[in-house]
């Protein structure tokens, strides 16, 4: 099954920026859509931003304007670049990715912590 790797995570002063990469390997069909989710202690798991194969992109509203998704098709790897960082970006970041012949049965990548700090 897909294996995802996410690297870039770490601590960031609120106004800084991170870029976060997710490689994918092991990949048996095309991949569809390629995702950046996160997860705050205590609260549910949050869409952050999706890119297609298309290469449409969707961001939640508490992002828009701050993070860019980007995906490099020749290396399966999607970037989120994360800019005026707040202390309320501050989760667990997980990729996810779908393949075009099963779409909406997400992998999940293990996660990288994202702390900004006030």
């Amino acid at each position: 099954q897909v294996q995802l790797v996410e690297s870039g995570g770490g601590l960031v002063q609120a106004g800084g920026s991170l870029r976060l990469s997710c490689a994918a390997s092991r990949i048996s069909y095309r991949l569809n859509t390629m995702a950046w989710y996160r997860q705050a202690p205590g609260k549910q798991r949050e869409l952050v931003a999706g890119i297609t194969s298309g290469g449409s992109t969707n961001y939640a509203d508490s992002v828009k304007g701050r993070f860019t998704i980007s995906r490099d098709y020749t290396k399966n790897t999607v970037y989120l670049q994360m800019n005026s960082l707040k202390p309320e970006d501050t989760s667990v970041y997980y990729c996810a990715a779908d393949y075009v012949v099963a779409p909406g049965r997400n992998y999940w990548g293990q996660g990288t912590q994202v702390t900004v700090s006030s």
